[in-house]
């Protein structure tokens, strides 16, 4: 059955323009004036744009003695809900296991998705196992990216060896390294001194978790990467001194790219100074909510093209398992929610407020994700034979975020209370239509896996690199372009 979009602008990272676009089956199938389909979908007064990719989500993630909330199919109905057609995900093993068999593990959790997915990979150990399961990841699993933790001692946490011996392997098989950069030594030393203090409460996360730790482990991570000939993705930038590691990295022809989250673009430190134990305490994430100044620097990021992407992080834990750390901030289980609300936050804070142009916000929620990561432009791209993950994004539909009415499987929202302008209309995940003015239509167990390209040898990517991807080429072009 074809599909017909009307009347609406068509929105790109890079064009915007009036069309009508037409899908057939699962595939955009054409755009242009005065088509027609065997049903319509009026898009008047509406921006036409690719569908949000959250390149960063933890869903039915084992940590810290209890799982996130949301599973696969909670999580992925409040990603289309909020416009976000695909998610990304992270498979992490716990240090010992074979990364097979945790790709298992997550394929089997997956199977409840309701929009499409992939993976990421952790590296939380390192031996002649891990080395030889890399290749087998990149080149059977179609998943072309590892993390690793400098955060976390005495969990999942790598040494700068082990992650340079990965960082290594990463640049032989065209795998991209990921990074949560916080140096995870100093942290250990300063959350002893302040429970030593006596200093137990959800503040206290903050103070031991200062910007410089994450701007040194990101400049040591930049260095480690253009030693071992790697590209680098740095998740979750909350700082400026992250931001300008970066930003120094990608000044001198170093390829980094930086994502930043829609919780540290809008909420601040004061959260966690709240008398309310448990609203402090759900707002509990790594790296911590920054000052004001910190909030400057990312979205200026954005503007400048220094940070590429914003995420969600979408960790959520509720409250009951948030008191697992009263009386110890150390124990309280890291993450909260933001896959709902992602796009539709940095619409009303970023484009209603003239911090972002319409492109710049399909770049930084979608196409720029899909660059990237090598699924450019099967996602995040409206032209011809790109699969049909569509959002039809109404500037003027508003309302109110509430944990009452939210998808998401946890008891509250960080964002409660917020006033939102710029909202879905309608949502199709490969040309169904999941979202419309009349509520969710998901199906359960219909996201598919998304499988990803290795990149491009190293010798050949210092060479192409700056190569800008060509409009409306459907074939995949290798490693990320210099347009990202």
């Amino acid at each position: 059955m074809s599909i017909v979009i009307k009347n609406g602008t068509v929105v790109t990272a890079d064009m915007t323009y009036k069309a009508d676009v037409r899908l057939q089956g699962s595939k955009i199938e054409s755009f242009g004036p005065n088509l027609s389909g065997d049903q319509e979908l009026d898009a008047s007064g509406c921006y036409v744009m690719p569908g949000g990719i959250d390149p960063h989500t933890h869903l039915e993630m084992p940590f810290m003695g209890t799982y996130t909330k949301d599973d696969f199919e909670s999580g992925t109905r409040a990603a289309l809900a909020g416009g976000t057609t695909m998610i990304v995900d992270f498979a992490i093993p716990s240090p010992g296991e074979s990364l097979l068999d945790a790709l298992k593990v997550w394929d089997n959790k997956s199977s409840k998705a309701n929009c499409d997915y992939s993976f990421h990979v952790a590296i939380t150990w390192w031996d002649q196992q891990v080395f030889e399961e890399m290749e087998t990841v990149v080149r059977e699993k179609g998943i072309n990216s590892f993390k690793h933790f400098m955060a976390y001692k005495g969990m999942i946490m790598l040494n700068d060896d082990e992650m340079y011996s990965s960082f290594r392997r990463c640049s032989e098989l065209g795998a991209l390294p990921l990074v949560h950069a916080e140096n995870g030594d100093i942290v250990a030393q300063l959350q002893a001194r302040l429970m030593s203090e006596g200093k137990t409460g959800p503040e206290s996360h903050a103070y031991s978790r200062p910007p410089e730790v994450e701007g040194e482990a990101t400049n040591r991570a930049i260095m480690i990467a253009d030693m071992a000939d790697v590209p680098l993705y740095v998740v979750h930038t909350s700082c400026e001194e992250a931001h300008e590691a970066i930003r120094r990295a990608r000044q001198r022809g170093s390829r980094v790219f930086g994502e930043s989250l829609i919780q540290h673009l809008i909420l601040d430190e004061s959260e966690y100074f709240n008398e309310n134990w448990d609203y402090a305490a759900r707002r509990v994430m790594s790296p911590p909510f920054r000052n004001k100044k910190h909030q400057d620097s990312l979205w200026a990021g954005l503007q400048a093209g220094s940070l590429q992407v914003v995420g969600s992080d979408h960790g959520a834990f509720s409250t009951e398992q948030k008191r697992l750390g009263l009386g110890d901030f150390t124990k309280i289980p890291n993450g909260t929610g933001g896959v709902e609300d992602r796009m539709v936050m940095l619409w009303t804070h970023g484009v209603n407020t003239g911090r972002l142009t319409l492109n710049e916000f399909v770049a930084v929620t979608s196409a720029n994700s899909a660059k990237i990561l090598n699924i450019y432009p099967q996602k995040g791209a409206i032209v011809p034979g790109a699969d049909a993950d569509i959002v039809v994004w109404d500037p003027e539909r508003t309302k109110t975020i509430s944990a009452a009415t939210q998808q998401s499987a946890i008891d509250y929202n960080v964002f409660e209370g917020c006033k939102v302008k710029g909202m879905p209309r309608f949502v199709l995940s490969r040309g169904k239509t999941v979202v419309d003015e009349h509520g969710l239509h998901t199906v359960e167990g219909s996201g598919q896996f998304v499988a990803r390209e290795p990149f491009q040898s190293v010798s050949k990517a210092l060479s192409t690199w700056k190569k800008t991807i060509a409009p409306r080429k459907v074939e995949r072009t290798g490693l990320p372009q210099s347009g990202v």
